[in-house]
């Protein structure tokens, strides 16, 4: 009898511990979360990803490269410049739209007259 009350009670304080535990780290995962979804970055990073989906969604819409631009932001225009002219067969980039023709090359008219480049 006494050894029955033994186990019972250490099970009843493993399903216990577990619960608490499960709890914890619960709580601390929803907390990590929330912090990292209130942050300054993480907006910033939300207005750029919106910017980004609004760019890539017009072929229309300037793209504009400076010499300014850092290595990653060089890199991220030219992907969305690659993306539409894959979707679009045109993009606008620095003020120049460029097309694709079906053999993919890249032209631009100037004057009337395509202009490979």
């Amino acid at each position: 009898m006494i050894i029955l009350l033994i186990v019972f009670s250490i099970c009843l304080f493993l399903v216990i511990s577990k619960f608490i535990n499960f709890k914890k780290y619960k709580n601390s995962k929803l907390f990590r979360f929330k912090k990292n979804l209130l942050t300054k970055e993480s907006n910033i990073e939300k207005i750029f990803t919106r910017d980004d989906e609004k760019t890539s969604s017009d072929p229309n819409i300037n793209i504009n490269i400076g010499i300014y631009d850092n290595e990653e932001n060089i890199n991220r225009k030219l992907n969305i410049h690659r993306a539409r002219l894959a979707r679009f067969n045109k993009s606008k980039l620095n003020g120049q739209i460029l097309f694709v023709d079906q053999s993919q090359k890249i032209f631009k008219y100037i004057n009337g007259k395509k202009i490979y480049i």
